[in-house]
């Protein structure tokens, strides 16, 4: 296999998790420093989501029309554009449609790179590949407020360091030696067609940035409220998040060696399991650290799998479609995840838990026992 195109394909998904996770934090930072308020600066976050939105609807009718590497070329540069745009521009209301175009650029790389990633695997090693591939976007997610730490978010420094990493994965992706999947035609459908063809992967979406978002939001708080210190807590989420990088690896190679379906609801129901723990586990440091490092790594494999499964089944266009709508659901579950999480908070000592808990049970009944579902991804 092409060694160039991996690593361009690889540099593609950092960039996604990178943009995301770096343009969230900073923008935010910077609207609040110029006074604006929490309503508008959330208002601003949602222009994000807009951008996906309309991208998801077009991309696959367009794909095959400007091809991937094109696609993805131009919405790296896109995005660095932006990114310097931000604090060049001195009326924040332009900052609005900047957020929106930026949203699209994203959404291009998270669906392109999965199918990039989808193409250049055999069906033997699919899953090590995709598992490559989530790790990849969650070292970009890390690497954002890596640079916020070390630079600060304020002045142009911040941005023009995400700009230049991003023109240079361009460049990278632009090389000849780089071979990018072939589109013949283009795929017909909305969402709602993509959700049918797909509709328990769809669920897994949901599911991972429903409790993603939960976790980032509340752990911290929750770990406070049981008598952790605040320096302490804020740990956690790194520990998970690191434990769903390196454990991406192993859990690609056993995929690749196991009915993925089966491996699929075991590793939901692990998840289950592990969420169920957390109350006893949080009791000592030690064992808190040990089990979010495992449980991180897990519940981000049933991604992982499902992302493995749908690039078995389907092929061309059609998987950027259901790619895109994947990318689409995601928003639903982060502003679903928060909202189910908080009240199961207000609630209950252990509500974080308990949601997490009852959402992995509840995709581990629809995987294992749902007929019909199982049958849309199966191998």
């Amino acid at each position: 296999m092409n060694l160039y195109s991996r690593v361009a394909v690889i540099a593609t998904a950092m960039m996604f998790g990178l943009t995301y996770s770096l343009s969230t934090a900073l923008i935010a930072l910077d609207l609040a420093a110029r006074g604006l308020s929490e309503t508008l600066i959330g208002a601003n976050v949602a222009m994000h989501a807009v951008g996906v939105l309309v991208t998801a609807l077009v991309l696959p009718r367009i794909v095959a029309r400007f091809g991937a590497r094109r696609l993805v070329i131009g919405a790296l540069l896109l995005a660095a554009l932006v990114l310097m745009s931000f604090p060049a521009l001195p009326f924040v209301w332009l900052w609005f449609p900047l957020r929106i175009v930026l949203g699209a650029s994203s959404e291009i790389l998270f669906v392109l790179s999965e199918t990039w990633t989808n193409s250049l695997s055999t069906e033997e090693s699919r899953a090590r590949w995709m598992a490559g591939y989530t790790a990849a976007i969650s070292i970009g997610f890390a690497v954002g407020p890596v640079i916020l730490s070390v630079i600060g978010s304020g002045g142009f420094a911040p941005y023009a360091v995400g700009a230049l990493i991003a023109v240079a994965a361009a460049g990278l992706v632009a090389s000849p030696k780089v071979s990018a999947p072939v589109f013949d035609e283009p795929s017909v459908g909305n969402p709602l067609h993509f959700i049918r063809l797909a509709p328990v992967a769809i669920s897994a979406t949901v599911l991972n940035a429903a409790i993603e978002v939960a976790g980032l939001s509340f752990l911290a708080l929750y770990a406070v409220s049981l008598g952790w210190a605040e320096d302490n807590a804020t740990r956690l989420m790194s520990c998970m998040m690191i434990g769903a990088i390196i454990l991406q690896l192993p859990i690609g190679w056993l995929g690749d060696k196991l009915d993925r379906t089966k491996f699929t609801a075991a590793l939901a129901f692990l998840s289950m399991l592990g969420a169920l723990a957390w109350p006893f586990a949080l009791a000592s440091e030690i064992a808190t650290y040990a089990l979010l490092f495992v449980w991180g790594g897990t519940f981000v494999g049933i991604y992982t799998m499902m992302l493995t499964i749908v690039g078995s089944r389907f092929k061309g266009a059609e998987l950027v479609g259901i790619y895109a709508t994947m990318g689409l659901v995601w928003g639903v579950g982060a502003l679903t995840g928060p909202l189910l999480a908080g009240f199961a908070m207000e609630n209950f000592t252990h509500g974080l838990a308990y949601f997490a808990a009852a959402a992995c049970g509840i995709f581990f009944l629809v995987v294992r026992f749902g007929p019909a579902q199982r049958a849309q991804i199966s191998d």
